[in-house]
């Protein structure tokens, strides 16, 4: 068995666009091996990440001792070590109690109406201009409005949220940043958090019902538990709940257009939604990977982890694992069996994995059915963000054939309840549990 290269090269750009080429050759030489320039054990193999992300002699904690991370990331290492994302139990079910009454089916199901209405306004602003940026117009935006409005965050404010989100997104999913730019990672939470305790506390603008932030509101009011950690988590929920779903949309949208059969299939065939958001998460995941910490000396795959090192599950590379997944780089929405690594595994298990899946059945349907000739736009390749954490495109143009005038062009709006086989019916039909004990809105 040869030694495998670092993960680390995943960073490289020429890399990124032949990613699943790259963990392919970690995986063939080992499916868990000791990576000598991160210091850590990496995971590659559907049964080893699955298994590890259960293991409770596997802590999630981050930051364990906030002394050794750099002076300018302590601030935001501190709020990162009481979100749940970062917590083990008992802590993290506690944490998530209160949270996951806002993710339930039924909660979800309310804002479909909502996610319709705001991927109409997106295409039928951009359906006369013949072009768009996929991540810039809808990815980005649509998420966010989502997330804002489970938070009851005012419209004024979401751009201010929108930049915060940004530098801290970029230091959770990077470690080698530079002191600048963890600086303006840790000013952005700072400047979050007070904007959340303001919004949690003051008293002008009591929160609208049933949304996530009466809820919080009431639990602040009614019990003991530390604000801080409410405020921790509400910036979970916004920085996770709105870069994952981009991402997943971003790429879901790009594999399709690398696929036009499989994206004509989906057109003829609007009852395999669910199993096509399955196969897209599967096939290119917007969380490639998750990151555990020995608590003891303990047995993983047949190696002897130590008590204190880190290992890295690659949720991605597992799943392209042939083991699991037989013609893994092939796109196949009839594809049996195997279950995927996109929203993670274990108690962490993605609590908002059922709002992802609604988001992007919504928004592939409108895409492949409102933007009649929908293909890239060849005036600049797609651009992949850095980071081992997060796959996703910073830029996706395309293009596609403007509206007639011709009342009857497929790009007019569809009403919210749409027809039996729609997006809402389908991602419906897939059941699209919220795992109560499994957790993180990008793994909780």
């Amino acid at each position: 068995m040869g030694t495998p290269t670092s993960l680390l090269r995943a960073f490289r750009p020429q890399v990124q666009e032949r990613l699943y080429d790259f963990y392919e050759e970690l995986r063939s030489t080992d499916d868990l091996f000791w990576d000598r320039t991160l210091r850590a054990w990496v995971a590659t193999g559907h049964a080893v990440v699955s298994k590890a992300a259960g293991d409770p002699g596997l802590s999630s904690v981050r930051y364990a001792d906030i002394e050794t991370v750099p002076e300018e990331l302590q601030p935001l290492a501190r709020v990162l070590s009481r979100q749940m994302l970062y917590s083990d139990a008992p802590d993290h079910a506690r944490l998530r109690a209160l949270i996951s009454r806002a993710f339930t089916p039924r909660a979800v199901e309310t804002l479909r109406a909502r996610i319709f209405e705001a991927v109409d306004r997106i295409i039928t602003h951009a359906a006369p201009t013949g072009r768009m940026d996929i991540v810039a117009d809808l990815a980005r935006p649509l998420p966010l409005t989502i997330i804002c409005d489970l938070l009851d965050v005012p419209q004024q404010d979401r751009p201010a949220l929108a930049s915060w989100s940004e530098p801290i997104a970029e230091a959770i999913g990077n470690s080698r940043l530079d002191a600048d730019r963890n600086r303006e990672a840790s000013q952005s939470m700072t400047d979050m958090l007070a904007y959340f305790r303001e919004l949690l506390t003051g008293r002008d603008n009591p929160p609208a019902p049933h949304t996530l932030r009466a809820l919080v509101t009431a639990q602040a009011e009614n019990t003991d538990q530390d604000l801080d950690e409410l405020l921790a988590n509400c910036a979970l929920l916004l920085i996770a709940g709105h870069e994952t779903t981009t991402h997943f949309i971003g790429n879901a949208t790009l594999a399709l257009l690398r696929h036009p059969d499989a994206a004509d299939q989906l057109r003829r065939r609007p009852d395999l939604m669910p199993a096509a958001v399955e196969e897209l998460l599967r096939y290119d995941a917007p969380v490639q990977l998750m990151l555990r910490t020995a608590r003891r000396d303990l047995d993983l795959a047949g190696r002897t982890i130590a008590e204190g090192q880190t290992v890295l599950l690659v949720g991605g590379a597992a799943n392209r694992d042939p083991a699991v997944f037989p013609d893994p780089h092939v796109l196949d929405f009839e594809r049996p069996g195997g279950r995927h690594m996109a929203f993670g595994h274990g108690p962490h298990f993605c609590l908002g994995a059922a709002l992802a899946r609604l988001e992007g059945a919504i928004v592939l349907e409108a895409l492949l059915t409102r933007l009649p000739g929908l293909r890239l736009d060849g005036t600049a390749p797609p651009q992949w963000q850095r980071s081992l954490n997060f796959r996703g495109l910073t830029r996706l143009d395309v293009a596609f054939t403007p509206p007639s005038d011709d009342p009857d062009s497929g790009t007019r709006a569809r009403p919210a309840d749409v027809s039996e086989g729609g997006p809402g019916r389908a991602a419906q039909a897939g059941g699209c549990p919220v795992h109560a004990g499994p957790g993180g809105v990008a793994g909780a």
